[in-house]
């Protein structure tokens, strides 16, 4: 468990919880269809009463909820019971909230309450009428730039804004799969270059036999992000699923981070092209040796 306080939103994963909200809140569908959608993306903090979460995912739900007019009796239900009995109360002085923070909390939950009980409904604002489009097929090769590994971090509006970014090698990537979480997030995972390379690399380049590729997590890629971070496509390969499966293994579809809109600029670090080894810059999931293992 991360940093938490009397506040509802002092601990991280309730400030996470939020954000999540506001994505899922995007999904044209009704309140209790949308509970069950955060609920199977946080199936702990929302289904085991002992964990720490626990409380906290209900409350915050049902607060969210409300501040957007989005009606939901399970969600209701489950947050006024929680309030009733106490339970918030009980986990955080079992973690060593003090009287004080325990007497300001009760002061919020009476304010939450009654805020949760004269719930109604409103029109939302932002809800997609369509699912998101695809910016990248399956098999399209992309070059882009990087700093000592480091891709561009598109979470800036420029890299000319970001603290000691100095374009001094390239990195590569394939998409090797994409879809769309509840029919409308999308979502794509990239293999990217183990390690990033001295000139802007060519397709001939990037289809040697030697290659090595890092299967990465998946992630998001708005428009603005795929501007940002220079992405330039240089050719496509044609995936076969079959020996891409038997190479890289099942994975787990984006759906989280489709949820939580986790850009893929998160997972398209290198090994920096200078002979400091460094260490990798996102989470490895596998290695694969030349493109021809997935054609």
């Amino acid at each position: 468990m991360g940093s938490w306080g009397a506040g509802l939103y002092s601990g991280d994963f309730a400030a996470d919880l939020r954000a999540a909200v506001s994505a899922v809140a995007r999904l044209p569908f009704d309140g209790d269809r949308l509970v069950e959608i955060l609920s199977d993306v946080e199936p702990e903090a929302s289904r085991n009463t002992s964990d720490d979460d626990h409380t906290t995912f209900w409350l915050v739900v049902a607060d969210q909820f409300a501040r957007r007019g989005i009606v939901s009796s399970h969600a209701q239900t489950r947050a006024l019971a929680i309030m009733e009995s106490g339970a918030d109360e009980r986990s955080l002085a079992a973690r060593g909230m003090t009287a004080t923070g325990l007497a300001k909390r009760r002061v919020l939950l009476a304010q939450l309450r009654a805020k949760v009980e004269s719930v109604a409904h409103r029109a939302r604002t932002g809800v997609l009428k369509k699912p998101q489009p695809f910016l990248m097929e399956i098999g399209d090769v992309f070059s882009y730039p990087t700093s000592n590994g480091r891709c561009i971090n598109s979470y800036y509006p420029s890299k000319s804004k970001i603290p000691g970014w100095v374009e001094n090698g390239w990195g590569a990537a394939v998409v090797v799969d994409r879809g769309l979480a509840f029919d409308f997030l999308a979502w794509y995972r990239l293999i990217a270059l183990e390690t990033s390379v001295v000139e802007c690399p060519t397709f001939d380049d990037l289809n040697d036999a030697t290659t090595e590729w890092v299967v990465h997590r998946p992630g998001t890629c708005s428009r603005v992000h795929f501007t940002r971070l220079e992405l330039g496509r240089v050719g496509r390969i044609q995936i076969d699923p079959a020996r891409s499966l038997e190479t890289v293994g099942p994975l787990r579809p984006g759906v989280y981070q489709a949820i939580h809109d986790i850009s893929i600029a998160n997972e398209l670090g290198t090994f920096p092209t200078s002979d400091d080894p460094g260490r990798p810059l996102s989470q490895k999931l596998a290695v694969i040796r030349g493109l021809k293992a997935l054609q």
